[in-house]
């Protein structure tokens, strides 16, 4: 898939998809005016849910508002962030936590101002006992001293337990559905197992909402857990 089409919000900046990007991005700083979210995950129940692409156009929307943030590729599985930004993924969060780097040495910059993005680095053999490492907990805070917002990209959390390990040391838990594709059990047990992990779920994302129409060919809505009430978002992958 070309860049084009995973970073729509900064190619297209003027589509109603970029907008409604922009509309997710002001329902999270709505939800927290008092205490403004430094680290937010995202994840899904399962794959193919649009999770990363997500992501992505949030922290590009998040960005275009003036805010300095950083997108961490924590899916050491199945990564995309390299991909959807076109950077190299020689070096990334697996070697700040095998090597003890310092996280400037392989956090690169984007084509989007004021948005930089630390890859997955090379596939481990142990992706859960990293990101549960202390290594990993210590390295969350210092991210945060450099930049507004931390964006964390999280394999599904029902597949494996990567997310509900990242879960607790985080401000926010959004998760992300395709419509079509993620099914209920899924999504219970998704939700049970982030509960289980202390995770603070503030909101979802209902992916690939099909309109009919020029203008609006997809559509996702972002709603608060405790409201149950959707509110308009953006776009799938």
């Amino acid at each position: 898939m070309p860049e084009e089409t995973y970073m729509i919000t900064h190619h297209n900046p003027k589509s109603p998809v970029a907008e409604a990007y922009r509309t997710l991005r002001t329902n999270i700083t709505f939800s927290a005016l008092d205490k403004p979210f430094r680290t937010l995950m995202v994840t899904s129940a399962g794959p193919e849910e649009g999770k990363s692409t997500t992501l992505a156009n949030l922290a590009i929307a998040m960005a275009q508002a003036g805010s300095r943030i950083l997108v961490v590729d924590c899916d050491l599985r199945k990564p995309l962030q390299h991909k959807i930004f076109s950077l190299s993924n020689r070096q990334g969060v697996t070697n700040l936590l095998v090597e003890n780097l310092d996280a400037e040495q392989v956090i690169q910059s984007s084509v989007v101002p004021n948005l930089d993005v630390l890859t997955s680095g090379p596939i481990p053999p142990n992706p859960s006992e990293l990101l549960g490492s202390k290594r990993m907990q210590s390295l969350l805070p210092r991210l945060v001293e450099r930049y507004d917002c931390v964006l964390l990209d999280t394999p599904p959390a029902v597949a494996v337990t990567d997310a509900a390990v990242l879960a607790p040391h985080v401000d926010g838990v959004i998760l992300v559905i395709r419509a079509g594709v993620a099914k209920i059990e899924m999504l219970k047990e998704a939700k049970s197992l982030l509960d289980n992990a202390n995770a603070r779920i503030i909101g979802t994302v209902l992916n690939g909402v099909k309109y009919d129409g020029d203008d609006y060919q997809y559509y996702y809505y972002y709603g608060e857990r405790k409201k149950r009430k959707p509110k308009p978002g953006g776009q799938d992958d």
